[in-house]
């Protein structure tokens, strides 16, 4: 089955960077991304044939240097992971984490979100999808930058089982706000909470996280329903 591309997408959340990749981060995306990565393709993945079961599946959007998505792989081994992540260095390292662990239930996909939603995720297949501090875009110009936007979330939302999990994190308080309203406007998600969820257990501390409690930035999560 081939899932239909959304058109006319001009505006893309991410900017890509160079960056500096370390040798250890280009030796994982040398040896194992034939292993655990999953090459961008413009039709529909058949997720069973990639994990060689059937099992609830998650999506992580933007995996950053990959210890938070290492992390919840190896604490679920009965739930299938598939991360997305545009940088090669956090690609490297999450590979390097994959390999360490021999984690089987976590792959790796590297291009724009949300061109693999629309195109390789087929419709009702997720489970649930963790989005956790995701570019903030500060500026007011770049605001129509951001990822969580209501096309966004209705694409998403075609994506997810009825019950699915939605679970969001950020440290900048102008994006949450604009995170709960435009998720409270959508007729496709349920809040968990009365506003912002405690914090949960099952959403490992990253190390950006950590510098940022210790400067005092406050993290507000969010955790919504698929109706």
């Amino acid at each position: 089955m081939t899932v239909p591309r959304t058109p006319g997408r001009a505006i893309r959340s991410f900017v890509l960077r160079q960056g500096r990749i370390s040798n250890a981060q280009r030796r994982a995306l040398e040896t194992l991304l034939p292993r655990y990565g999953i090459p961008f393709e413009p039709r529909c993945l058949n997720l069973d044939a990639v994990f060689g079961r059937d099992a609830p599946r998650v999506l992580e959007i933007g995996c950053g240097m990959g210890e938070t998505t290492a992390e919840i792989a190896r604490a679920h081994p009965g739930i299938d992971y598939l991360g997305i992540e545009v940088h090669s260095p956090g690609v490297g390292s999450l590979l390097k984490l994959i390999g360490e662990a021999e984690l089987t239930n976590l792959r790796v996909i590297q291009h724009d979100a949300v061109e693999v939603l629309a195109t390789m995720i087929a419709p009702s297949a997720l489970s649930g999808v963790n989005i956790f501090f995701p570019d903030p875009w500060p500026k007011k110009r770049h605001h129509k930058r951001r990822l969580l936007q209501s096309a966004f979330l209705a694409l998403l939302a075609s994506r997810m089982k009825p019950g699915a999990s939605l679970h969001l994190a950020t440290d900048w308080e102008d994006y949450a706000n604009q995170m709960l309203a435009v998720l409270g406007a959508s007729p496709d998600f349920r809040n968990a909470a009365p506003a912002f969820s405690p914090r949960s257990s099952t959403r490992p501390q990253t190390r950006f996280e950590a510098r940022g409690l210790k400067l005092g930035h406050p993290v507000w999560d969010l955790i919504f329903e698929r109706r």
